[in-house]
C-alpha cells in the first residue's frame, strides 16, 4: 500500500497567556511506494515525528491531505487506517505472555484461540521467538521485548507500519543488531514502512529512501549512497557524517567542465549538481576518508599543504586534524589500514589532496 503527503502542515497553538505559534510541520510533500522504506531523519525538534503522528491519525494536519493507498484518511481515527505503531517505549503488557501480547490485536478481531495461536506460531518463528510462548515481559531482554512489540503491530497485517524511533532505548551494540532484524523483517514481509530517527548510521542501514527534515522541512530526498555522497544544502552534507568543507571559487569552463581554484592550487570537475555552482564562490564537499594526505615534499604533491594538529589512532584507521593555515577549520582525515600506509606525527608538515570525483560541489 501507498501513503501520500500533500502540503501537510502543522501549527501548534499554546495555552498561555501570549498564544505563541509553533509550526512544526511545513508543506511536506512526500510518496512513499508500496513496499519501501522510507525513513525521516534530522535533529530533536525538526517536524518528523509529528509527521508521522499525522500519517497514524494521532495528529491532525493543520493543512494538507493524508493518502493511504489511494483513500484520503484525514477524517479516519487511528484505528481505522490499516496502519501499526512500533513505539520507542515497545508498549506491551507486562501482565500478558509473549503469545497474548502478540496476539493481542486479533482476539480483539474476534479470531478463534485455535487461529491466534497458529497464527502467532507462525510469525513467533519468524521473529525468532519460538522458545519464548509463555515467558513474561520482565523475563526478555530489551532486543527481545522490541521484537515481541514488532510482531504484534505486524501480527495484524497492517498496510501501513510506522516505527517511532523503536531502538533508542537499547545499548548501542543492540541497536546494531535490531536495526539489521527489523530491514531484514521488512523485506521478508514487505510492508510498507515510515521509520523515524535521529541517528544517520540507523537511517542509512534500514531505509531504501531517507527523508532529511529541519525546521519542520524537507531538506533532501533520496538514497543513501545519493544523501551521503551528493547533498542537497550544507545542512544536509553536515548533518550526514562528518564532513569537511573546502572553500574555492569557479574560475573557469570548458568541455562541460568547471575549474575550480582553492588558493594554492586548482581542480577540474564535471559532477556539477546544476548551474548555480558554475559561476562564482563555491565550496566542495569532501568525505573524511576522501582526503589523502602525504609528507611535505613528496613526489605525489597535493593541494593545500598544513600541519597534523591531533591524531587519533583507532586500530583500523587513524583519524587526523590538519591545520591549513588560512582557514578556521582543520581539516579531517581518515587514513584506512595505518600499518601499511605510515603514521604522521603531531606538528609533522603535511599536503592534502582529494580526487574531485570523490568531492561534492554547493554554493558558496
Amino acid at each position: 500500500m501507498s501513503v501520500k503527503l500533500v502540503d501537510i502542515s502543522k501549527v501548534f497553538s499554546s495555552s498561555d497567556r501570549h498564544e505563541r505559534r509553533v509550526v512544526a510541520v511545513k508543506g511536506v510533500n512526500l510518496e512513499v511506494s508500496a513496499g519501501e522504506m522510507v525513513t525521516l531523519l534530522g535533529p530533536s525538534g525538526c517536524g518528523k515525528t509529528t509527521t508521522l503522528r499525522i500519517v497514524s491519525g494521532f495528529e491532525p494536519p493543520t493543512t494538507g491531505e493524508v493518502w493511504i493507498d489511494n483513500e484520503m484518511v484525514n477524517a479516519l481515527p487511528p484505528n481505522k487506517r490499516d496502519t501499526s505503531m512500533v513505539f520507542q517505549s515497545y508498549a506491551i503488557f507486562p501482565h500478558l505472555t509473549v503469545s497474548q501480547n502478540i496476539g493481542f490485536g486479533l482476539e480483539l478481531k474476534g479470531w478463534k484461540p485455535a487461529r491466534i495461536r497458529a497464527e502467532v506460531e507462525k510469525i513467533m518463528s519468524v521473529m525468532d521467538l519460538r522458545d519464548m510462548f509463555n515467558r513474561r515481559p520482565d523475563q526478555l531482554s530489551g532486543g527481545q521485548q522490541q521484537r515481541v512489540a514488532l510482531a504484534r503491530a505486524i501480527i495484524n497485517k497492517p498496510s501501513v507500519l510506522l516505527f517511532d524511533e523503536p531502538l533508542s532505548n537499547l545499548d548501542a551494540k543492540l541497536r546494531e543488531l535490531m536495526r539489521l532484524e527489523i530491514r531484514r523483517i521488512q523485506q521478508t514481509f514487505r510492508i510498507t514502512s515510515i521509520y523515524v530517527t535521529h541517528d544517520q548510521a540507523e537511517a542509512m542501514t534500514v531505509s531504501d529512501r531517507i527523508v532529511v527534515m529541519n525546521d519542520g522541512e524537507i531538506m533532501q530526498v533520496g538514497a543513501p549512497f545519493e544523501i551521503y555522497s551528493r547533498p542537497a544544502n550544507r545542512f544536509v552534507a553536515d548533518f550526514i557524517g562528518r564532513v569537511n568543507f573546502i572553500e574555492g571559487t569557479a574560475v573557469g569552463a570548458r568541455d562541460g567542465e568547471t575549474i575550480v581554484d582553492f588558493g594554492a592550487g586548482s581542480k577540474t570537475f564535471s559532477n556539477l549538481p546544476d548551474d548555480r555552482t558554475r559561476d562564482g564562490n563555491l565550496i566542495a564537499v569532501v568525505r573524511p576518508e576522501s582526503l589523502q594526505i602525504s609528507r611535505s615534499g613528496s613526489a605525489t604533491g597535493g593541494l593545500l599543504e598544513g600541519r597534523i594538529a591531533k591524531s587519533v589512532y583507532l586500530g583500523p584507521t587513524v583519524e587526523y586534524e590538519v591545520e591549513i593555515e588560512g582557514r578556521s577549520r582543520p581539516l579531517l582525515a581518515v587514513v584506512y589500514n595505518p600499518i601499511e600506509a605510515g603514521f604522521f606525527s603531531a606538528g609533522e608538515r603535511v599536503v592534502v589532496d582529494f580526487n574531485p570525483a570523490a568531492a561534492h560541489l554547493l554554493p558558496g
